[in-house]
């Protein structure tokens, strides 16, 4: 058994994340070969059948993948420069690879035969028969049922799109803004936001270095008295990377140019058929809904805002300016700590990292029934880095890896996510390859005083990014095609928005949440007092997002691709928020990295799947039992365990046992039905 067990770990543990730019020039260039060669044998084929057509193609995906990830994300975390730009480039030239694969006639004729074959697809298990046709699916909207011609201009379009998508990211992650203040202009930040903080002589005066990174920009947003001094940090936010915005723009024109090549109407059109939505007549009707029953919570909470602010005018002996994009964060957060006595001061001084992190892991650990085990000293991209093994709680069943890399540094990307790195599949003599995953973030880093202390969103994220990492993990399916990756759009964040709720539930935060001074588990009352601060501007919030998501319909569910961005999202966002914009030059569609990191006519899928995520909450844990197995076993084997293999709607249906609503969702935001 121990040998086995050694050999299991062994397998799984080959990652080499340690590369140098000739490295990731050489995998490149070998991936692209042996890719060819198997879609030249492929193209070969006299009598395409599943075994010699189907099989080699799927098979490269699995072996090719975990080189690919690799080479790709490394410009996501890599500390060196040089590393950065070899995989930017490298990920460039994957994408055009793909993109050529996907444009070839000959490979595609023979997977057209296997399924147009009705005797070949009868014989074949159901997910090797839904493999054939998502692949002849696939093949379809690249353009192989066009002329030539338009075979080649399509290719030409997704190329440049590729393009444009690395440059606009590799804008955001390397364009952070930065401004100085002096303490006097931070009035209100609490005195761990100075600790170990750099600063700068300007005109002779020392002042702090705030950067646009998150653990930076959220508290001052949220706890800078001065407006001036809120005002001048988010200008800075969002006129950084302005470059972006013609690279929208003109991949907006191009996805669409693409979509009615393929005979769509619309991008959005071309997008949904795929998603559990399927048209742009669904997403709309959803948003526009959920946008009129959020106003009227919306108006409370606008009338609320406003109030505070005038009396802060008023006191200031200064005139009343109306309500800006900067006040948002500051007077909500305002109304929280005094309508509820919360604030995020005292709530992050019961969440250090380390505890928060153990907790989480305990909470997946017996709901998925899994074992975890901490790898020390391992083979990874940066010292920050800590990687974990998954077995089954039971036996010596080996899972997979996940890696956790939470906090900032410089070039690193600068939100929070998951990326698949290596996709589980079974092997061709019965064993498997085990799926690793790692999870970014930038949460606050330890200063000299206090350990990394997170706040009660964090606490949510990190919760909602590990609900990823095990969609991931937890996916066991014959091919690396069904993985995380292919799950649709509009469910893929339903599983991890679920698990945001344990950090509402009192039994849950008292396991983890304890001083970072004391030890002390965090009082009963705070607790309470959080609980009921839950849905505070619920409709403020959910407006934000609503307007994310018609932003991106608007840009995309359109016949005319000449759309001037930064107009149209500026005019958007003032009417469905309630918030003016400030600078005429901002534009936060400039670093809206969604839209061009594969959310495009997508992002509404974040409500959509709420939607879902709040059923499953309600209707059999909150029901069961937040700590009941059997109901976490049923949520691993129905909604984990398919990955991408059948249809969102059929794992939600087999888990709730009947078909999802939205009543749970609506009350789950402070609406009545």
């Amino acid at each position: 058994m121990v040998s086995r067990v050694q050999q299991l770990v062994k397998s799984a543990a080959t990652l080499n994340f340690r590369r140098t730019p000739a490295d990731i020039t050489s995998t490149v260039s070998k991936i692209i070969t042996s890719g060819k060669q198997v879609q030249d044998q492929v193209a070969s084929q006299r009598t395409p059948t599943f075994a010699n057509t189907i099989a080699p193609l799927a098979r490269f995906d699995n072996n090719a993948g975990v080189d690919t990830s690799i080479v790709a994300f490394l410009q996501n975390v890599s500390t060196d420069k040089d590393i950065r730009d070899a995989s930017s480039n490298a990920e460039q030239h994957l994408r055009a690879f793909h993109i050529e694969s996907m444009m070839r006639e000959d490979v595609y004729k023979s997977v057209r035969s296997v399924f147009g074959n009705t005797a070949e697809m009868e014989k074949l298990e159901p997910e090797d028969r839904l493999l054939v046709e998502k692949m002849e699916l696939q093949y379809r909207r690249n353009g192989l049922a066009l002329s030539a011609g338009q075979r080649e201009k399509l290719g030409q379009i997704r190329k440049r799109l590729s393009e444009l998508g690395i440059a606009f990211s590799r804008n955001i992650n390397e364009g952070d803004g930065k401004i100085l203040f002096t303490r006097e202009e931070l009035d209100g930040l609490p005195k761990d936001f100075y600790d170990g903080r750099r600063t700068e002589i300007e005109n002779g005066v020392e002042k702090y270095v705030v950067t646009t990174k998150y653990p930076d920009l959220v508290p001052a947003m949220q706890h800078a008295k001065r407006e001036d001094t809120r005002r001048r940090l988010l200008t800075v936010e969002e006129t950084r990377c302005p470059q972006n915005i013609p690279l929208l723009e003109e991949a907006v024109k191009l996805r669409l140019q693409a979509a009615q090549l393929l005979g769509y109407n619309t991008h959005a059109e071309f997008v949904l058929e795929e998603n559990m939505a399927k048209a742009p007549k669904a997403v709309l009707d959803f948003e526009h809904d959920l946008r009129k029953r959020l106003d009227s919570l919306a108006d409370k909470e606008v009338a609320e805002i406003e109030e505070l602010k005038k009396a802060d005018k008023k006191a200031a002996g200064e005139p009343y300016n109306g309500l800006f994009n900067w006040d948002y964060r500051y007077y909500s957060n305002m109304i929280k700590e005094h309508k509820h006595s919360v604030s995020e001061e005292e709530v992050k001084q019961y969440f250090p990292v380390k505890e928060v992190t153990r907790g989480v892991l305990d909470i997946y650990q017996e709901m998925l029934d899994l074992r975890f085990a901490k790898v020390e000293n391992p083979p990874v991209w940066h010292s920050d880095v800590e990687m974990y093994e998954v077995w089954e709680s039971k036996g010596d069943d080996f899972v997979g890896h996940f890696y956790l890399d939470l906090y900032p540094r410089d070039g690193k990307y600068n939100h929070a996510c998951v990326n698949p790195i290596r996709g589980g599949f079974a092997n061709d003599d019965g064993t498997r390859e085990y799926p690793a995953a790692v999870m970014l973030a930038n949460f606050p880093k330890p200063t000299s005083t206090a350990p990394a202390l997170l706040k009660h969103d964090d606490v949510l994220t990190l919760l909602h990014e590990f609900g990823h990492v095990f969609h991931h993990l937890c996916s066991k399916t014959k091919w690396s095609y069904f993985q995380l990756d292919s799950v649709q759009m509009d469910f893929i964040e339903a599983p991890s928005q679920m698990l945001e709720n344990w950090g509402w539930e009192p039994s849950v935060l008292r396991r983890f949440a304890v001083h970072y001074k004391t030890g002390e588990p965090i009082p009963e009352a705070l607790v309470k007092r959080l609980v009921a601060a839950k849905n505070e501007g619920a409709g403020l919030f959910n407006l934000r997002q609503a307007f994310f998501g018609l932003f991106d319909m608007a840009i995309h569910n359109t016949m005319d691709g000449s759309i001037d961005i930064r107009t149209l999202y500026r005019s958007m966002r003032q009417e469905i928020t309630r918030f003016a914009g400030g600078d005429a030059n901002s534009c936060g569609a400039a670093t809206f990295g969604h839209m061009m990191g594969g959310y495009d006519a997508g992002y509404y899928g974040y409500q959509w799947a709420k939607v879902f995520s709040a059923d499953m909450y309600a209707s059999r844990f909150l029901k069961d039992g937040v700590d009941n197995q059997q109901t976490g076993l049923d949520y691993r084997r129905e909604i984990l365990q398919p990955g991408g293999s059948r249809d969102a709607s059929v794992s939600l249906e087999e888990f709730l046992g009947r078909k999802p609503d939205n009543n749970a969702f609506l009350k789950s935001i402070g609406l009545d039905q």
